[in-house]
């Protein structure tokens, strides 16, 4: 979940968001029971329908497709993006929808095909190539980063299993002021990921390592660098042999440090106010949100900026149709053997112990109420990517406009909306 990023703070899917529609899904379809299709090993094979139609028949509402595409087209003007897609697939029927336009004024439609940035959705991918190296007996989740990185502070006390679940206490580089700035002065600069790194570890921690939760992209740039260095390999490549090829991702690239371009067909992307501004609140000042309402404030378009400061915690580009495929085999155990799949999603856990109910987060995954997934923002895009495995839901949002001006995040918000219609409420 990044966001976390504002380019900086929200960059990439964060507590925030997850904590927004966790908070939705719960009050949905009540707290999430412990079922055996979600911590039972999992098969190679996706889970099939007939098997979750029991489950399904009792927890979701009778499938509407009108309702369901009335409600996101209105949640979309509500908070303003020019334009959303929506793939949502239940048991009881499917729904592929867009809104609005790929481009600010202009007629270009928003099309199944198109190709956005996702954000913190790449920590997924990112997360799942240490626990492929750990199965094969490269990495141990209890390595202390030291072992592959000893310029970290106090780096023997934190362990990899601690980065992979934002538990370490590092700073999140994207955080800092000297970030933000130089995304708002130079757009087009390519940051190397150890300018990153430069930019975090001279923060003190936000805690000790292990008693807290902060989500810190700091921590995936890390986990990125290790996976290079015990496989020889450029992150892209272990991307592309690990996760794109094997599950037939044809619309999914990780982009070179030096690139800022992405695939044809793709909607621009656009951002309210600048980095600065919304560095510490994603919400613009209240004047410029009556504007933006008004249609007299215009976003910004920043398609073209170099996603190379988000690096392995964010710079990844997709589809819907392959961000569906991959949420799908987060949970149901194509990328992952059944042992180490059943820690991942046992591993889920509240990110404030105060409020079990709240956001949850684990092995580079999230569980937004019965779904697990990841959220994903950047300036410009958001996504939102779920799997219900017990009710066989998979739900994918994503909007070519980031943060909201009110600073919501407007993927999360649609999808929010929506599972309020597709789960029954708790009785």
């Amino acid at each position: 979940m990044t966001r976390n990023m504002q380019v900086s703070v929200r960059a990439t899917v964060t507590a925030a968001i997850v904590a927004a529609v966790t908070a939705t899904v719960s009050c949905s379809s009540g707290p999430p029971a412990p079922a055996t299709s979600s911590t039972a090993p999992a098969s190679s094979t996706p889970p099939s329908a007939t098997a979750a139609a029991p489950a399904a028949t009792a927890a979701l509402q009778p499938f509407d497709a009108g309702s369901l595409r009335a409600e996101f087209e209105r949640a979309a003007k509500e908070v303003l993006v020019p334009g959303a897609l929506v793939l949502l697939e239940t048991p009881e029927g499917t729904l592929s929808a867009s809104y609005g336009t790929g481009v600010r004024d202009s007629d270009r439609p928003v099309t199944a095909e198109d190709h956005i940035r996702v954000g913190s959705v790449t920590k997924t991918w990112t997360t799942t190539v240490i626990l492929q190296l750990v199965q094969e007996g490269k990495l141990a989740l209890d390595d202390p980063v030291s072992k592959y990185r000893p310029d970290v502070p106090n780096g023997g006390a934190i362990t990899l299993e601690q980065m992979l679940t934002m538990r370490s206490g590092l700073f999140n580089y994207t955080e800092t002021l000297e970030l933000n700035a130089a995304m708002d002065q130079e757009p087009q600069r390519v940051w190397q990921p150890e300018e990153l790194l430069a930019l975090a570890l001279p923060h003190p921690p936000y805690f000790a390592p292990g008693q807290g939760f902060h989500y810190s992209n700091t921590n995936t740039v890390l986990l990125g660098l290790i996976a290079e260095k015990v496989e020889g390999k450029p992150l892209a490549t272990l991307f592309k042999e690990r996760i794109f090829e094997p599950l037939g991702l044809k619309g999914t690239v990780f982009p070179e440090v030096s690139s800022n371009a992405i695939p044809t067909p793709h909607p621009q992307g656009y951002f309210y106010g600048d980095n600065v501004l919304t560095m510490t609140n994603p919400a613009l000042p209240e004047d410029m949100q009556k504007e933006a309402v008004e249609g007299t404030l215009a976003p910004h378009d920043v398609t073209d900026v170099n996603p190379s400061w988000a690096w392995a915690a964010g710079s990844g580009i997709s589809t819907a149709a392959d961000l569906k495929i991959l949420g799908e085999a987060l949970v149901d155990g194509r990328l992952l053997k059944p042992e180490l799949q059943k820690k991942r999603l046992d591993s889920v856990a509240p990110t404030d112990p105060g409020k079990p109910g709240g956001a949850s987060y684990g092995l580079g995954i999230a569980k937004f109420g019965t779904l697990y997934g990841h959220t994903g923002e950047l300036p410009g895009f958001n996504t939102f990517m779920g799997n219900d495995p017990v009710n066989s839901v998979t739900l994918v949002v994503w909007t070519n406009l980031a943060p909201a001006a009110d600073g919501r995040d407007p993927a999360s918000t649609i999808a929010r909306t929506l599972i309020d219609k597709v789960y029954r409420p708790a009785q």
